[in-house]
């Protein structure tokens, strides 16, 4: 006994006459199946009252059809699957049974191999070969800085000063201000510490000594390296690195012109110049720091504290300071430049050349810090 569910329509639209027998379900499909026009549903058009283990189609009377058509009996598979019986695609079209098959086949995950586990001898071998490579990639890039600026003495090669002006003002007025700040506050924090050790002694007196000497020989040029590492040297590596994701270092190079001579030595001399002069202003405001400190907490004057400090230490002392502010100048240019033109092409690749140029600068200085005591201690300087 068979029944039969739909409406009378025109023969262009997409309609589905239901047929059920004992054992199966045969839907025709008839019509024009076509996006263009509202096409039945598979829930719409099934009768949950008929039983069977089958559904089936019939299409001598199907049009012209597309993917709303595909849409229908993909309801259909999935109603069968549900309802544990069968998807009888026998009575479809070569065609559409094998775009029903593509549309539901599931793409094989290809399963990456495994990196194979390295033992500790492989493992530390890697990452000596990973220093070795660093190392030497940091002594041609400064090996390519020191010729630039021999032919620059030898005037073989010609800088874009406007962009050395640009450097020396960046960092002179622009780096005043965390410059100022930190200073002074070193120079309080020597001051609060000799106080609080030296009131025990009876010897607040020689607060402004442990002044002198902690500002001119060390805090003064040590604490604005790391402020310029943090500051200038990120600012070196972040510049080149998005040049270089933006492909304009290698234009300079395809037209012919140096990127060290054209980007790198502009900056290298602008901070090589600038740092020693905000050490020394670094050096005058961490001692004026330790002077409100000393005056405010012994029974200091001004004039006593100078004139201790001045007893204390010498014109070496503040020299030291000063050939200090020199290298770390040095190494803070040629962090963030190296770090910048090793820019990578991803999206993290300049954020990771700022970061690694910031560690690096400071790393290197607190290095040259010690290695620079050591010989001045060596040298009874």
């Amino acid at each position: 006994m068979a029944e039969s569910h739909g409406t009378e329509s025109t023969p262009a639209e997409a309609r589905v006459v239901h047929s059920a027998g004992q054992s199966a379900i045969v839907l025709a499909l008839a019509g024009e199946w076509q996006l263009e026009t509202a096409a039945p549903r598979f829930a719409d058009v099934l009768d949950p009252s008929v039983k069977a283990d089958a559904i089936g189609f019939d299409t001598d009377n199907l049009g012209a059809w597309d993917s709303s058509l595909l849409i229908f009996l993909l309801q259909a598979r999935d109603h069968c699957d549900t309802a544990g019986i069968t998807f009888d695609t026998s009575g479809l079209p070569d065609r559409l049974t094998r775009l029903l098959e593509l549309a539901r086949a599931v793409p094989d995950r290809v399963a990456e191999p495994d990196a194979p586990q390295l033992s500790r001898v492989e493992r530390i071998g890697t990452a000596g070969l990973v220093a070795w490579d660093a190392a030497m990639e940091s002594v041609a890039f400064t090996g390519a800085v020191t010729d630039s600026v021999i032919r620059l003495l030898l005037r073989r090669t010609r800088m874009r000063w406007r962009e050395f002006w640009v450097v020396v003002q960046s960092n002179s007025s622009g780096a005043l201000g965390i410059v100022t700040l930190i200073a002074l506050l070193v120079g309080v924090i020597i001051a609060f510490l000799g106080v609080v050790v030296l009131k025990r002694f009876g010897a607040g007196y020689y607060v402004s000594y442990l002044v002198g000497y902690g500002m001119l020989r060390e805090m003064g040029a040590l604490m604005t390296g790391i402020i310029m590492a943090g500051r200038t040297g990120a600012a070196f590596a972040a510049e080149l690195g998005s040049m270089k994701i933006t492909e304009e270092i290698d234009a300079y190079t395809t037209l012919g012109v140096s990127p060290i001579d054209h980007l790198v030595l502009p900056r290298m001399l602008g901070l090589f110049v600038m740092m020693p002069l905000l050490v020394i202003y670094a050096d005058f405001v961490g001692m004026a720091g330790g002077m409100m400190v000393a005056v405010t907490l012994l029974d200091l004057t001004p004039t006593q504290f100078i004139s201790g400090l001045l007893s204390a230490v010498t014109l070496s002392d503040a020299l030291l300071g000063v050939y200090k502010g020199v290298i770390f100048g040095v190494i803070i240019g040629l962090s963030g430049c190296m770090k910048g033109m090793q820019t990578g092409t991803d999206a993290g690749a300049v954020g990771r050349s700022a970061t690694n140029a910031v560690v690096m600068g400071i790393t290197l200085i607190i290095l040259a810090n010690a290695i620079i005591d050591w010989l001045a201690a060596l040298l009874q300087i």
